[in-house]
């Protein structure tokens, strides 16, 4: 829940939040929860045994009952934050407070990944109007909170400080050349090189920043500083935090009011810093919490067991699709380097026993390719058809025996090619059990087929030094597949080039292949247009099927999942209901979940 430092607009504009919210303990499953009014059962088998913990809501901070919110105009949320807030600095997108870009600091554009269009936002249009010119018309009467104008001053500002070192935007300058304001509210960018995918990524990506505050500022306050208190544009204000919440008022003089006729319900939002799933289920359950985007242990079952807690779908998956969870390989490694041996891998693991067993069908086993369904016509099924794969293992033996691995010693397992051992681990951070019992499956389905593969829980640390440092055999790992406004986002992070010493924005398994390179470069030249996009798409598939790079498994849901008890008309994927992310993640607001607050209404 996790090319160029480019890809972080989507990337780490979530990373602290899918690598915290997405990959969270998914097995440990609770039988008796307790609260202060009621007492839920929650049954489920977890890797064989029943787990049975108690669970009572922590009791806010003594200094927390000096402040009290009224509860029927107050929105309590949880899931992005997993330590105290500490920035609220858009220039720091792994590590800014619950809501600074969308609810504070806003973007050109929104974009809205279920009906794949953009949305105007802070920008009223915007349009080549050149080969290589985008020029872009902001909406007049827009204020910052502190009562300033939003002018085309504001947008060149923030846009020409991605010239500084630290601003993880700054790779945009390798192929921008100018960005000037031609009057007050028009600003016209001129590029060196046009990147339409990268460029669209951008203008719902990056949020302005006040221009008349910062531009007095050092650099290194720019970059680093805590910006706090934050002035934006956006329909909330900061109020404070704790050590375990940020607290947002509304801002009753935000320009969409008179612009778009947009009202946000909630008149706070107060984000709860997430200590444990556990504590923060026993919060929803109270009703102490009306969102969480947690993953919340036994799930399902209260869904279905009329405890009122509500979620995208009724029935499994229950949960939107986020990212999709690879199983990457060392390709700098033997036998890992044998396309042969990573084809016999992929029919080897049986993903429908994760998908059950482990996440008891809350997520999703994905296409062989890999692309979330939110990206589905992208997929070019004749090319699936012809070089797809499932869970066969006869068909892993057979490539493995036909490719030259055999037991040579009879010890159940394959020796390589020229007779020597293959001994490998399977790595994924301690703690995160859902991974930690989805590499047993891996593991036990490679043994299964004859190859020695033992599944291994280094801390977190040492798992990024491994994933990273090119150390590792084989990881589980989704950081950068990410739903987007494009699926350029998603192979940009799977075949990141050049390799490096550290690879920290994808390819982890190093696999070199200029051809897919450059592919992933023409389909960023594409124009944002379907028919354009998939004849390139459609031969990195090829490629990608083919040499089996990393393996696809499941899709990682986004976890969501509310309650009606003081806030109703929640997006959600029944008949008549909105149509809107219902997630509080970095990087969300901008794709609709701020529209999910002018949906909401309070319960009467």
């Amino acid at each position: 829940m996790r090319g160029s430092k480019f890809l972080t607009v989507v990337g780490l504009l979530t990373i602290a939040a899918l690598v915290l919210a997405a990959c969270q303990p998914a097995t440990v499953e609770v039988t008796r929860i307790v609260t202060e009014e009621k007492e839920v059962e929650v049954t489920r088998i977890v890797a064989g045994t029943p787990v049975v913990e108690v669970v009572t809501a922590t009791p806010a901070p003594a200094e927390e009952a000096e402040v009290t919110y009224p509860r029927n105009e107050t929105l309590y949320t949880s899931g992005k934050q997993w330590g105290p807030p500490t920035s609220w600095n858009p220039l720091q997108p792994g590590s800014y407070a619950m809501g600074v870009i969308g609810l504070c600091n806003e973007t050109l554009f929104l974009y809205d990944p279920l009906k794949n269009e953009y949305i105007p936002w802070l920008a009223e249009s915007g349009d080549w109007v050149g080969d290589n010119v985008y020029e872009v018309k902001l909406r007049q009467g827009v204020q910052w909170s502190d009562g300033e104008p939003f002018t085309s001053a504001d947008v060149v500002y923030t846009f020409e400080l991605g010239k500084l070192d630290g601003v993880y935007y700054k790779p945009l300058w390798d192929w921008l050349d100018k960005v000037e304001a031609v009057d007050e509210y028009t600003v016209q960018f001129t590029f060196k090189e046009v990147r339409y995918q990268e460029w669209g990524n951008t203008l719902y990506s990056v949020a302005m920043v006040p221009k008349h505050l910062w531009e007095g500022r050092s650099e290194e306050d720019i970059v680093n500083g805590d910006n706090l208190p934050p002035v934006g544009t956006g329909a909330y204000l900061y109020e404070t935090h704790s050590e375990d919440r940020m607290v947002w008022k509304r801002n009753e003089g935000w320009w969409a009011k008179d612009a778009l006729g947009l009202s946000v319900g909630p008149k706070y939002i107060v984000d709860i810093v997430n200590p444990s799933n556990n504590v923060a289920l026993g919060l929803f359950l109270k009703g102490e919490m009306d969102l969480s985007n947690n993953f919340l242990p036994g799930i399902a079952t209260l869904v279905e067991g009329g405890y009122g807690v509500q979620t995208w779908y009724d029935d499994p998956p229950y949960m939107l699709s986020a990212n999709t969870a690879f199983l990457f390989m060392n390709t700098t490694k033997k036998p890992m380097d044998d396309p042969a041996f990573r084809k016999a891998m992929a029919y080897a693991v049986d993903v429908d026993e994760i998908v059950t067993k482990v996440y008891g069908n809350i997520v999703q086993k994905c296409n062989p390719t890999g692309l979330l369904p939110v990206w589905e016509q992208y997929v070019d099924q004749d090319v699936v058809d012809e070089l797809g794969f499932t869970y066969d293992p006869d068909k892993a033996r057979s490539i493995l025996a036909e490719a030259g691995y055999q037991d040579v010693d009879g010890d159940g397992f394959v020796e390589a090619p020229d007779g020597s051992k293959i001994e490998l681990k399977i790595i994924v951070p301690f703690g995160w059990t859902d991974w930690m019992e989805s590499i047993k499956v891996v593991a036990n389905g490679a043994q299964a087929v004859g190859i020695n593969l033992q599944p291994d829980f280094p801390d977190f640390g040492g798992y990024w030094d491994q994933l990273t440092g090119g150390t590792f055999d084989m990881a589980i790992n989704n950081f950068g597949s990410n739903m987007s406004d494009t699926p350029w986002t998603f192979y940009f992070w799977l075949f990141r080039n050049p390799i490096t010493d550290v690879m920290s924005n994808g390819n982890f398994g190093r696999y070199d292949n200029p051809e897919v390179f450059d592919l992933v470069v023409e389909l960023d030249k594409t124009p944002i247009d379907p028919e354009a996009m998939k004849p390139v798409i459609a031969e990195i598939q090829r490629i990608q099927l083919t040499d089996m790079p990393a393996v696809p498994l499941w899709y990682n849901g986004l976890w969501a999942q509310w309650n009606s008890t003081y806030w109703t008309n929640w997006p959600s994927a029944q008949e008549g209901a909105p149509k809107y992310l219902p997630c509080t993640w970095n990087g969300y607001w901008n794709m609709t979940a701020i529209l999910m607050l002018t949906e909401l209404e309070p319960v009467q």
